[in-house]
């Protein structure tokens, strides 16, 4: 290592082509690399989607759901089997084990679900598809006060012009109803013609068709032969013949049926800005940058709209990339501003030249890790530039040491021969310099391995970080002493040099007249000091488990946008789920009124409505994708975008609060709940209850949420069953049998006429259609209707639906929830941070309540999931990376040291960390978080460096002297500048993050203010209590002599050293 140092540090034209090629890759790579808001992940999911249109959930589950549980369980790299039954579709969620390889996963599932033979014949085929995370970029709104037909026209033309722009590949429409073709067939028009649903069902298929007919070869070449027929609109199946007569008389279609070419029932509209809207969603796929994405469908709407029809508009609408430009531009305001502090500080206590030279090592570095960003996967993302931010002081802490070592030698020349200085300087300090920047390494290799969701986020800190850790290593020890060597003497000093030489010599003032006056006195007093310093320690620990500071393990991320679904009984009718919706957009003018009054600013920008689907839900929370798709009638959400984060005064999840207070109560739906953050775990509590039996999980759930009303701070409190809607079981009477029925007649004739009979599905343009054969929308609208319906005999007769028959009423269930082949109910509700923390209610929930509710019912077992199922894998892998960490910081320590007991001194300043840590967070008024224990297991390997870079100078002092306190105070004196400086280069690199007001880096803060806060604090314990208790060790090793008055031990083997001092070089080697 040395020789190479040596090599470097003379041949500079080396050294700056190593500098120039980092530089150019960096920038090579930047230009590659993928715009988003947060990292893109594996969500580790496969869903398998079975349609089975018209039934219950209890056939569902019967017939579909429980086969396919059966198939795939056993297989490798499951973990967890999540079943929904609902009205006409089931939905199988299989999470998969940490590292399983999907691919292989999907092909097992693939086939063995293929392998079933046993489905009912009207089930469709199987979908089987991984889930990965579709990254929205933006919405278009397409509103106006027109009839729905123009607006989804529009929106179809426009999802086509943007399809067709070479920047864009995937656009979707959002809140349309799909098209259908319905044949509308009444009763008296069937009994009239003597026609069932079959025979017209069948003559569609026989008259509307395209079919290619073969060729005919002629001498003068082929001739291809088809028969053109198919129907594609509404008039032209009108004209199809049901059938011709002898006599030429024809019967066609239009005759008999109603033919409406028009929407599928769903129930489904929306609103934008109270006018009624169809949205059209822009999404990035693969390496696309979602800046060039926004700008070319902004460009789009300045040229569509002047051709759009009159009172029709395009609004952009939950623009991510303006999040993305908002949250990007942050990150590089901060960075930039601690990079200017670093080097201020650096500048004030270093020479001018030195402090330009050791901060070039963060750019150097930067690029560097941008060489690798395209190898690793990673993003321009604000997880990956906050891991930048956190670094930035860090980076500079190696070459601090370095240059400080190298100055220090030369000024010891003289400056008459820089180089010699320079070379030196780097190979005294190389050793220590290397094995600290392997610590921090250690320190942050844990952050990789954490598991879940979280820990696929955060994973992108330490690909950030270690990489820029490596090269600030090449560039502290490659590249700095070359160009140190190469700086000349100085000639009068100027205006600057004296300003700065007030700081210098004020520092070496303070050194020789506080800090060593200091020193000596705690060096006398060292048992007293060491108490001093353990109580710190023991005091911060009690405040910890006395509860004053909140342990809250996910903190809301602030959204630009905030949404309140709402879900109203099965059956309700539409019209029910309008009002519900409108009671949410009144609340939310309610607010903007209030808030325009209080702050003269409008909060809001645009509102969005839509009754029939929950878009902003379904689509999940930041990376987390879109991971259900739901319509139905008692479906409704709100969604409100509101005012940049950097113009309001109150948060997001303040003002969603607000909203929830602001509306009147909705008594008649089952579950109200609004979203304020960009990216949430789950719910803050969310008790899964599980058993065979449905109706003791219904009542355990009761009883747990009635429990947990009793506590404050506890809102949104439901639970996941949903009473189904009103039912008629049928059977077939006896009497019925003799005509030659069977209840497969009954139940097939009844879903055509109610249903509807699936005649054809045909492609139009992009769209799919069906064709369905049914009876009229006003002979489906009661009882009644069922009652006058004629069931169709195998002779041809017909006899009153009352007379063959069996009616039984009933309720079902709105969807049926399976975990791992078990019936599941999830009891959840949110937790007010302001008056109580998840982590108490959980805690008594798991002590107290839970095993007093579940011992009056037996065979219901429970897990926690949401946030506390998050918690459980996060904080689990962080304390077994944690673990693994101090060890490989203490091999890491040992080696270079060659002793066991001296790194224990070292990692000593750890839990002093920790303790800046806490305090940190106590005078910054936040609570204890994720990010924050991440910030604590990586400021494990920041805060022993300065300690191991004192441990190494003591030990070279002790090399040639055997005056132990005399060689503590020295090397205490020495390493003060150093010490200092990479403890206030960290610190103030960090600083405006930790001072940044703005909302959106709010839940970034609590991860610097650990870095920050525990290395200021350590940088006290490494300056004091390092090295009294080097001292005390020495103190224990003599207890033998003290005691039997034998000889000491032999002293801990001292590497070998040359040590430079007042120009005379004196070399020991290290004892055995």
């Amino acid at each position: 290592m040395k020789s190479i140092i040596e090599w470097m540090a003379r041949n500079s034209v080396a050294a700056n082509l190593l500098m120039i090629f980092i530089a150019v890759s960096g920038f090579i790579a930047i230009t590659t690399v993928t715009e988003e808001v947060f990292p893109e992940i594996e969500l580790d999911r496969i869903r398998i989607s079975v349609p089975y249109l018209g039934a219950a959930p209890e056939e569902v589950e019967e017939a579909v759901v429980i086969r396919i549980e059966e198939a795939i369980q056993g297989l490798d790299g499951i973990k967890e089997i999540q079943s929904t039954a609902s009205e006409g579709s089931a939905s199988v969620m299989i999470e998969l084990e940490l590292g399983a390889d999907s691919r292989k996963v999907v092909d097992d599932v693939k086939s063995n679900v293929d392998a079933i033979t046993t489905f009912p014949l009207e089930t469709e085929k199987p979908i089987i598809t991984e889930l990965t995370a579709r990254n929205q970029v933006t919405d278009i709104s397409i509103s106006g006060q027109v009839d729905i037909f123009t607006l989804k026209t529009v929106a179809e033309q426009v999802r086509d012009e943007l399809s067709a722009l070479p920047e864009i590949t995937q656009v979707d429409l959002v809140s349309a109803p799909p098209y259908e073709i319905s044949i509308e067939v009444s009763e008296v028009a069937l009994r009239r013609h003597g026609m069932t649903f079959d025979q017209v069902a069948d003559a569609v298929r026989r008259s509307s068709l395209d079919l290619p007919g073969g060729s005919v070869k002629t001498n003068s070449g082929e001739i291809l032969l088809r028969t053109i027929g198919q129907a594609y609109r509404g008039e032209e199946y009108e004209e199809l013949v049901l059938w011709t007569r002898a006599d030429g008389s024809r019967l066609q279609l239009g005759d008999v049926a109603t033919v409406v070419d028009g929407f599928a029932e769903t129930d489904q509209y929306a609103r934008f800005d109270v006018e009624p809207t169809v949205m059209v969603s822009v999404f990035r796929t693969g390496d696309q940058s979602a800046l060039d994405i926004a700008e070319a469908t902004r460009n789009y709407i300045d040229t569509a709209q002047a051709r759009m029809p009159q009172g029709v508009s395009l609004t952009i609408w939950q623009d991510q990339a303006e999040v993305l430009d908002d949250r990007l531009s942050l990150m590089l305001r901060t960075g930039a501003s601690g990079f200017i502090l670093v080097f201020v500080v650096l500048a004030l206590f270093l020479e001018l030249r030195l402090a330009f030279w050791v901060s070039l090592g963060i750019p150097i570095s930067f690029l560097g890790a941008m060489a690798f960003m395209p190898a690793g996967d990673v993003s321009i993302n604000i997880m990956s530039l906050f891991a930048f931010v956190l670094v930035l002081g860090i980076v500079v802490d190696d070459a601090i040491i370095v240059g400080e070592n190298i100055y220090r030698h030369q000024e010891e020349h003289g400056h008459t021969s820089n180089m010699r200085g320079a070379i030196e300087g780097a190979q005294e300090i190389a050793k220590p310099v290397i094995f600290a920047v392997l610590t921090t390494v250690a320190a942050f290799l844990p952050l990789m391995f954490v598991p879940g969701m979280m820990g696929k986020i955060f994973r992108v800190i330490p690909l950030i970080v270690i990489p820029c850790l490596i090269f600030s290593l090449v560039e502290s020890l490659g590249i700095l002493p070359s160009h140190l060597s190469h700086t000349k003497a100085h000639g009068k000093p100027g205006l600057w040099r004296r300003f700065q030489s007030l700081f210098s010599n004020g520092l070496k003032t303070f050194i020789r007249t506080v800090y060593e006056p200091l020193l000596a006195r705690a060096i006398k007093w060292r048992y007293v000091t060491a108490a001093v310093g353990v109580s710190t320690l023991v005091l911060t620990v009690g405040m910890v488990l006395g509860g004053w500071t909140n342990f809250h393990f996910f903190p809301s991320i602030e959204a630009d946008f905030m949404a309140a679904s709402i879900t109203m009984p099965q059956g309700a009718p539409v019209e029910a789920t309008g009002d519900a919706v409108a009671k949410l957009e009144a609340g939310a003018a309610t607010l903007r009124e209030q808030l325009i009054r209080e702050t003269g600013m409008d909060y809001f920008r645009h509102v969005s409505a839509s009754v029939g689907d929950q878009p902003m839900s379904s689509r999940g929370g930041g990376p987390m994708g879109p991971v259900r798709t739901a319509s139905a009638a008692n479906l409704g959400e709100v969604t409100v975008e509101l005012a940049p984060a950097e113009t309001r005064s109150y948060t997001s999840e303040q003002l969603g609060l607000m909203w929830r207070d602001a509306t009147v109560p909705i008594p008649e739906a089952t579950d109200v709940n609004f979203t304020m953050s960009i990216m949430t775990p789950g719910e803050d509590v969310d008790v899964q209850l599980a058993g065979p039996n449905i109706d003791r999980l219904r009542n355990a759930a009761n009883d747990v949420k009635q429990r947990l009303a009793e506590y404050a701070g506890v809102y949104q409190i439901s639970d996941s069953f949903r009473a189904g809607k009103d039912e008629l079981k049928l059977g077939i009477k006896p009497g019925a049998e003799t005509l030659g029925l069977t209840l497969q007649d009954l139940g097939r004739q009844v879903r055509q006429a109610f249903y509807g009979e699936e005649a054809q599905r045909i492609q139009r343009g992009r769209d799919d259609i069906r064709v369905m054969v049914r009876y009229p929308r006003e002979n489906r609208r009661s009882l009644g209707n069922l009652e006058d319906m004629r069931i169709r005999t195998p002779d041809g007769g017909e006899v009153p639906f009352s007379q063959v028959a069996q009616v039984e009423p009933g309720r079902g269930f709105a969807s049926i929830k399976r975990i791992n082949r078990n019936r599941a109910v999830n009891v959840t509700a949110g937790v007010d941070a302001s008056i109580t923390s998840g982590g108490q209610v959980i805690a008594d929930l798991e002590n107290r309540i839970l095993p007093e509710v579940l011992a009056q019912y037996p065979g219901v077992f429970y897990t926690f999931e949401g946030v506390q199922a998050e918690q459980r894998d996060a904080v689990g892998g962080l304390q077994r990376g944690f673990t693994l960490a101090l060890f490989m910081i203490f091999a890491l320590l040992a080696i270079p040291l060659k002793s066991y007991v001296q790194p224990t001194i070292i990692m000593g300043a750890i839990p002093f960390g920790l303790v800046g840590a806490i305090w940190g967070h106590m005078v910054m008024g936040l609570d204890v978080t994720l990010m924050s224990m991440f910030g604590l297991v990586a400021l494990t390997g920041v805060v022993v460096n300065d300690s191991l870079v004192m441990v190494d100078f003591i030990n070279r002092r002790r090399a040639v002297t055997d005056n132990i306190a005399a060689a503590v105070r020295e090397a205490g004196s020495h390493r003060f500048r150093p010490i200092l400086l990479t403890s206030l280069t960290t610190f103030f690199g960090l600083a405006p993050l930790m001072i940044e007001r703005s909302m959106q880096a709010a839940f970034l803060v609590p991860m610097a203010v650990s870095l920050g806060f525990g290395v200021l604090f350590a940088t006290f314990i490494t300056l004091f209590l390092v090295p009294i208790s080097y001292i005390i060790l020495d103190d224990v090793r003599q207890i033998p002599k003290r005691l039997f008055g034998q000889g000491a031990p032999a002293p801990e083997p001292v590497p070998d050293y040359k040590i430079a001092t007042s120009g005379a070089t004196v070399a020991r080697t290290s004892e055995a």
